[in-house]
């Protein structure tokens, strides 16, 4: 059995990769994009983590329907067409048995070249709202697996299934472990946050004298934070400096070290981080992406509030002054944060990989039959 991935979410991809692998299912190729965002070269996420996992990996030069007009618009819609010739290629030259889509614009292409070769397809939705590619990725797809019940609204009913977010085995496998002092864990996600970064800058050492402090900022060569934090903390004092640890990307393994060890988490509300926090118990300050379709950050950010583990800080009120406030007035009643994220696991299965690949290979066995 051979299979395509493909997609701008990885989290929930490197799940169900792992997954696959368990049972043998080797033959897996990845399709996504080659840089970050246009307008900046960084290289992607799925660029430079999958080749590592062992895993072929494809780009695909394509664009998207964009909600507002920008200098890339024209040249977006142009590449459209570009990424479906792409995908038919590709998909041409390998024959996979099945195309695994993550949603996004990258994934598009590699589902419509899959639907006109008669490639059955299953895409998985993060979000409690659709996205827009997924939501056209969906009239081709034979399955459409969803993280949450509400989903099930802004798609074909007879084709989905509520599985929740598959989550990598690692970070299931986190076992809390003691710290000397409180730890901050940062993050702004595969592509890092720039108005998260720009904030911890200007409070970095207030920060490490009280805490230390995990920082993943992404590697954007647009804005380089991962350099311009690298020289300020420099400029601290030898021991303060040991309580910062900096870095672009973490893989699996790290990660599950980091949420062992993080007393909160600072960062965007994407529905993989949202997942993730939930799901090992660290209560969290959102900053949600305010761009973000339909406003799925902040409605994500919004039921781990209402659990009792999370508090939003929303981007058009970040200051400097007002996440360190944030941050310590969340370790000021830390325990009783950490009591009510207790109750967030129950949002999360932990056997939604394991089910997402049950769903994937009977669609499979069911096209072999026909």
């Amino acid at each position: 059995m051979k299979v395509t991935i493909c997609g701008g979410h990885l989290t929930p991809a490197l799940a169900v990769i792992g997954e696959l692998k368990k049972r043998g299912i080797r033959d897996i190729f990845y399709v996504g994009r080659s840089s970050t965002m246009e307008g900046d070269n960084t290289p992607s996420a799925e660029s430079t983590i999958i080749p590592n996992i062992n895993v072929k990996f494809y780009s695909v030069p394509t664009g998207r329907f964009q909600r507002k007009f920008t200098r890339h618009t024209i040249t977006s819609l142009l590449k459209i067409p570009v990424g479906l010739v792409a995908a038919l290629l590709i998909l041409s030259q390998e024959r996979p048995n099945l195309v695994i889509s993550f949603g996004s614009y990258v994934a598009f292409p590699v589902v419509a070249a899959a639907w006109i070769l008669g490639i059955p397809a299953i895409t998985h939705e993060q979000t409690l709202k659709g996205g827009l590619a997924n939501r056209i990725i969906s009239r081709l797809a034979k399955r459409i697996a969803l993280s949450w019940p509400d989903s099930q609204e802004y798609f074909p009913k007879e084709k989905t299934v509520v599985i929740g977010n598959p989550i990598r085995k690692e970070v299931l496998s986190v076992r809390k472990q003691r710290t000397s002092i409180p730890v901050v864990f940062v993050t702004g996600g595969n592509q890092g946050a720039h108005a998260i970064n720009e904030a911890v800058l200007e409070i970095i050492e207030e920060l490490v004298k009280k805490y230390e402090v995990i920082h993943q900022t992404g590697s954007s060569e647009k804005y380089r934070d991962y350099e311009i934090l690298a020289a300020r903390v420099s400029q601290l004092p030898r021991k303060l400096q040991r309580r910062y640890t900096l870095s672009k990307w973490v893989n699996s393994e790290e990660l599950a070290q980091i949420y062992s060890r993080a007393s909160i988490v600072v960062g965007r509300s994407g529905a993989n981080t949202v997942s993730e926090v939930a799901a090992v118990g660290v209560p969290a300050i959102f900053i949600p992406l305010p761009w973000a379709g339909a406003n799925e950050q902040e409605k994500s950010a919004q039921m781990l509030v209402g659990v009792g583990m999370a508090l939003v800080l929303n981007q058009e009120r970040l200051t400097p002054k007002r996440l360190l406030s944030a941050i310590n007035s969340m370790m000021a009643h830390l325990d009783r944060y950490k009591n009510e994220a207790k109750k967030a696991k129950k949002l999360i299965n932990p056997s939604a990989a394991e089910q997402f690949v049950d769903e994937a290979v009977k669609l499979v066995n069911k096209s072999d039959e026909i």
